[in-house]
């Protein structure tokens, strides 16, 4: 009689898609959660301009990206799928790390960590595009609101609707880029892979995160303490490289709108090492509107396509 008990009991139960897609979102999201409150860091003393920060953290990644392309001798991308890289590069490599690096020279990482809450509807609304999905109206209406919401959480700091500042601006348009990217590298990512998609969107635009890097350079040799390069290499290493590793492949596995869930807590633990970090204050109308924000973007998440959506 054969024992199968020893067999049995190293046999583990193997994660389902969705958790081991919630496990690498979880963790690209882990590595995300630092890079409002270190461009902050970068940005705040003055020694390095926004341009130089938000160019050169891709020049950093496109290089590795480079580096680890060849040794491993990957297949470039063929046709169309150079197109839909352009369109990952100018989400994730130029738009938000651009935008979000000249708003934070005045706003706050608290605040921006706050309004970048939309971005999970933003991915979940640019993910039914991009999939020509069928949601149901609560969706679009969730979505919606939670814009409104965002706009409104925003538009408090100026002192009204009226008083919209431009680093506001800036960021909303960083949410829209990144929403974006996400999704279509999400979508990419099940056909070069998680970490060749942002390696390749890298090397795409590196001609021209390089061009711009040696623009601020010239205009402006960039300086900074110990303190302040260290946060620009970790952007440039693990913000704009390894994180994606992680978070597309939690977008490949999906579903993405699910998948996008993770990224709520990611205001909250940026708006905790802003804290940490940069001693930034957590005060109630910050607690307040990311509470009422971080509700919108979860009802909108969480609002699915039904069974026959995705339909080509």
């Amino acid at each position: 009689m054969t024992d199968n008990s020893s067999a049995t009991l190293v046999q583990a139960p193997a994660l389902s898609p969705f958790r081991a897609g919630l496990g690498w979102g979880l963790l690209g999201v882990g590595a995300f959660s630092f890079t409002v409150p270190f461009t902050r860091a970068a940005v705040e003393g003055g020694g390095m301009s926004p341009l130089f920060v938000g160019s050169g953290r891709a020049v950093i990644a496109a290089l590795l990206a480079a580096a680890v392309l060849a040794l491993t001798r990957q297949r470039p991308p063929r046709g169309a799928q150079w197109g839909r890289l352009a369109v990952v590069a100018g989400g994730v490599v130029v738009g938000f790390p651009v935008l979000t690096s000249f708003a934070l020279t005045t706003a706050s990482a608290g605040h921006g960590a706050v309004v970048i809450a939309l971005l999970p509807a933003a991915t979940a609304v640019m993910a039914v595009l991009r999939g020509h999905e069928r949601p149901p109206v609560p969706f679009w209406v969730m979505a919606a609101v939670g814009a409104v919401a965002a706009v409104a959480f925003a538009s408090l700091r100026g002192g009204g609707f009226g008083g919209l500042h431009w680093s506001d601006l800036l960021l909303l348009g960083a949410v829209a880029a990144a929403g974006t990217g996400y999704a279509e590298g999400g979508i990419l990512a099940r056909e070069l892979g998680a970490w060749q998609t942002i390696s390749w969107a890298l090397v795409l635009s590196a001609p021209l995160m390089a061009a711009l890097t040696v623009l601020s350079v010239s205009s402006r040799p960039p300086s900074g303490t110990p303190a302040e390069w260290s946060a620009f290499a970790y952007l440039g290493v693990v913000s704009m490289f390894l994180g994606f590793f992680a978070w597309y492949r939690g977008l490949a596995i999906g579903p993405m709108a699910q998948v996008g869930q993770v990224q709520l807590v990611q205001p909250v633990l940026s708006v905790c090492w802003a804290a940490l970090f940069l001693r930034e204050q957590i005060t109630w109308p910050t607690v307040l509107g990311g509470v009422a924000v971080i509700a919108c973007a979860g009802a909108t998440v969480r609002t699915r396509p039904g069974r026959d959506a995705g339909a080509r």
